[in-house]
């Protein structure tokens, strides 16, 4: 089994239908798979590449990249897709560590990386070159065999506590993720349209799959700029649409006094960090409930739990804000388990640990069989995150294990206080640590971004916290801040964070 072959399975039956669309740039099903079969018979022979290689693709979105994606599954090797804005250093990294035999980059990137990489042993080919222009002229090569275990992707985790590990993905785990799409999503006909302003390194990558294998047009925006993305959804049929929440917020904020604004959105598949009860609200306000919510990790890409658009729409009351908190529930063939920490399932409603199965689960870290033992244990990955199921089902996430504060001896949620904090109007972004105390253990410090410039009043957020959550949960400190460092998926960074609070500590 090889998940190219549903690549060119659609080539056969809709040749003529636009595949992917760049700028002025259309390739049809029948010249996308005319140029993947060309350049995978080159890396073969040109760059003698063998079965299971890996290949990094370290470029921005671009019609190569899904060329070069699936040329390596022809040809029988394994992707490593990296996110085009990390530094080549931590590119190099990554390279080493998986052992790539070449790269696919921009020509912009190749010096950075030849000095980066001098010690390690890799082609590196530029995808806006004459080098690969040939590639692409190359003798076409048949899909290769494959059993359905083989490494076809390895993810790179993004780092924020360590250096990165690398997921292994199989060619069972895309192929599954693919058909849990069709299941609890939406299905794809030729016709409709999936808009990437999100890395394809990444979510918006993955979901390209499904897109590509029902026969859907791929339109690559230039970054993601929410008027441009506006503008295109009126010009585009039946847009789906990968985002992280801070893409969301983004496009909420342009649509202001845009007539129509949705035009013809279909869904919006975001995830990849919180989307608060606040900004899901005001963001159906304006698009309606377009919406379904996906709770994964690298490690079982996309595929854990889901909120569908029908679990967006509700009357405001208690029980639907309540599953607007949640990330939904398990996903059709997928196994979820609240548990201690030996592994013990534990009753509705309490606090534990998430752990998951199903033939989504990655095999294990490249090349890590101690990261791998502590996330994979009787066939079930071991999160790291925090949550709690109810009654219904849904799966209410909290915090990474990692960012849980206990404080006199009682566990504190930071996405609690978070989600309190953001009630009101003055806060635009929010992000709760907790330090030492000497008598309880540790406190919460909430960092505040304020509505232009202005910082709410100390006693205001006091009352909007305690309007929602009990009293101990409160910050029991506030710091105003211009905004909160974030990495490269917009994810807030709260190591750095807690660097920032050690260094006012030291100075005290």
């Amino acid at each position: 089994m090889n998940i190219a072959q549903g690549l060119i399975n659609r080539a056969r039956v809709s040749p003529d239908q636009p595949a992917v669309t760049q700028g002025q740039v259309t390739r049809d099903y029948r010249h996308l798979a005319d140029r993947v079969s060309r350049i995978a018979g080159s890396m073969r022979t040109n760059l003698t590449l063998g079965t299971g290689d890996r290949v990094a693709l370290f470029m921005e979105n671009r019609v190569e990249v899904f060329e070069t994606m699936f040329a390596c599954w022809v040809a029988g090797l394994c992707i490593v897709p990296i996110n085009a804005k990390l530094h080549a250093r931590e590119v190099a990294y990554i390279v080493r560590d998986c052992a790539a035999r070449a790269v696919f980059t921009n020509a912009t990137h190749v010096e950075p990386l030849r000095e980066a990489l001098a010690d390690h042993a890799a082609e590196l080919v530029a995808v806006d070159s004459d080098t690969y222009a040939d590639l692409a002229r190359g003798a076409p090569l048949a899909c290769a065999d494959g059993a359905p275990t083989d490494p076809a992707w390895i993810f790179y985790t993004s780092g924020t506590t360590g250096q990165p590990k690398g997921a292994v993905l199989s060619h069972r785990n895309l192929l599954f993720m693919t058909m849990a799409y069709y299941s609890d999503i939406e299905q794809v006909s030729p016709g409709q349209s999936m808009f990437h302003g999100a890395p394809l390194s990444h979510g918006s990558g993955l979901y390209a799959l499904p897109h590509l294998f029902g026969g859907g047009h791929q339109v690559i925006l230039d970054g993601f700029k929410p008027a441009e993305v506006l503008g295109q959804l009126k010009r585009y049929p039946d847009v789906s649409m990968f985002a992280a929440p801070t893409m969301l917020t983004r496009l909420v904020a342009a649509a202001d006094g845009v007539d129509d604004p949705a035009g013809n959105l279909r869904t919006v598949l975001y995830g990849g960090g919180p989307m608060y009860v606040s900004d899901i609200l005001k963001t159906m306000a304006i698009f309606g409930s377009r919406f379904f919510q996906l709770f994964g990790q690298g490690e079982s890409p996309m595929t854990i739990t889901g909120l569908r658009p029908s679990d967006h729409a509700g009357d405001h009351g208690e029980r639907h804000l309540a599953r607007l908190g949640s990330c939904g529930s398990p996903r059709t063939g997928v196994e979820v388990r609240i548990v201690d920490d030996a592994g013990q399932e534990l009753p509705t409603g309490e606090l534990g640990e998430i752990i998951t199965r199903s033939d989504c689960v990655m095999s294990g870290y490249w090349n890590n069989p101690k990261a791998t033992a502590a996330a994979l244990r009787g066939g079930w990955l071991w999160t790291g995150d925090i949550g709690a199921v109810d009654a219904q089902g849904y799966l209410s996430l909290r915090d990474r294990s990692k960012d849980l504060i206990i404080s006199g001896g009682t566990n504190i949620y930071p996405r609690e206080i978070e989600e309190a904090l953001l009630m009101h109007p003055g806060v635009v972004e929010c992000s709760v640590i907790g330090r030492p105390h000497a008598e309880w253990g540790e406190e919460a410090v909430a960092y505040i971004v304020g509505r232009d410039g202005q910082a709410p009043t100390i006693e205001a957020l006091d009352a909007v916290c305690l309007e929602r959550i009990a009293r101990f949960k409160r910050p029991r400190h506030y710091r105003f801040v211009e905004s909160l460092p974030k990495n490269n998926y917009g994810k807030v960074l709260k190591t750095e964070l807690r660097k920032l609070l050690a260094l006012e500590n030291q100075h005290a």
